[in-house]
């Protein structure tokens, strides 16, 4: 059994207004899965991405919109989005407080890509 003491992760400023540690992911021993957490600002969050795989993000304090594809709605804590893979999704903080998400993704590192951005993003990767 593998125990990752959270706090001893590191927050690392992911975009202007979003605060971000990987919690679980290759670099910690996961084979399928990656578990990070996001504090954003208000009027802040994620711009439209897609990732290859499906994905989860649980509001646990505050409020945002979200949007997969088209659709468009308002998520408080205690809710979770399921993105399915390939979707384009993002959201943005609507509060006026701190937004606090996890995030799951069903693969062991992050890849993302951005409309615009011609290479994906990609972290949290294992060593060759």
């Amino acid at each position: 059994m593998q125990v990752v003491p959270h706090p001893d992760l590191a927050w690392e400023i992911w975009r202007p207004g979003v605060e971000t540690r990987m919690l679980i992911s290759a670099l910690t021993g996961a084979a399928e899965l990656c578990l990070f957490e996001q504090k954003v600002a208000p009027g802040m969050g994620a711009p439209t991405h897609r990732h290859d795989v499906e994905e989860v993000l649980t509001i646990i304090a505050g409020q945002a919109e979200a949007w997969v594809g088209d659709e468009r709605m308002a998520v408080v804590a205690g809710q979770s989005v399921i993105v399915p893979p390939g979707q384009p999704h993002g959201f943005r903080n609507t509060g006026t407080g701190l937004l606090h998400v996890h995030a799951m993704l069903a693969s062991p590192s992050f890849e993302a890509r951005f409309d615009g951005v011609a290479e994906p993003v990609r972290r949290w990767q294992a060593a060759p």
